[in-house]
């Protein structure tokens, strides 16, 4: 976590090799990025931006992206998982319809939903997550936070994040500030230590309480 411009989504972006980097290294079970094909850097990593788009293809196949041999049973579990497939089976065809292009058939939080749907059916063992969940309300948020609580768990995840709910689910916080890791550690390690952590969520979320409350 970190403020806007503090170099939250440049971490993502050079760990996925969008960017390389000049100085310094990225290690993947040791390996530098760098040392990885793309295209088997790509394999073990998906990412969830915070802004997503569909093809002008059916929903279906948006979410089969990353993997095009599921099965339509593997892509509806995934839709389950993502808290998608409720919305989905609502529109007039279900999983058929042609979602548009970039998505503008779709709001952000249903287009966040399918993104999410089709990084869960991919199932790499890295998963990226940017924000994925912004256009979500506080109770959608939960719901798929809920749902996809055992598939996090089994992979290695990276968020990004600004809400406090989805903050907590983390094992390990980093914060972020002017490029640098300022801090890092459990939401009650970097309570206790009333520095950096402490100042993000203080100015970020409305009412919230410090470490001598």
């Amino acid at each position: 976590m970190g403020h806007s411009g503090a170099g939250k989504s440049t971490c993502a972006n050079l760990l996925l090799r969008f960017w390389d980097f000049t100085a310094g290294s990225i290690s993947v079970g040791g390996h530098d990025v760098r040392d990885f094909p793309h295209e088997d850097l790509r394999r073990l990593m998906t990412l969830v931006p915070q802004d997503t788009f569909l093809l002008n293809t059916t929903v279906r196949d948006s979410i089969r992206l990353g993997r095009a041999d599921a099965s339509d049973e593997e892509v509806e579990a995934a839709a389950r998982a993502a808290q998608a497939h409720e919305f989905i089976t609502t529109l007039p065809d279900g999983y058929a319809p042609v979602a548009g292009e970039l998505g503008a058939l779709k709001s952000g939080g249903q287009r966040q939903r399918i993104a999410i749907a089709g990084a869960l059916l991919k199932d790499a063992p890295i998963l990226v997550m940017d924000e994925a969940v912004s256009n979500l309300d506080a109770a959608g948020e939960q719901a798929v936070t809920r749902a996809m609580d055992e598939a996090l768990h089994i992979r290695t995840t990276l968020v990004i994040a600004h809400r406090l709910s989805t903050i907590l689910t983390a094992d390990r916080i980093v914060a972020i500030s002017g490029g640098r890791v300022a801090e890092s550690g459990t939401h009650e390690d970097l309570l206790a230590l009333g520095g950096a952590y402490v100042e993000l969520l203080a100015s970020q979320l409305d009412g919230f309480v410090g470490p001598d409350a």
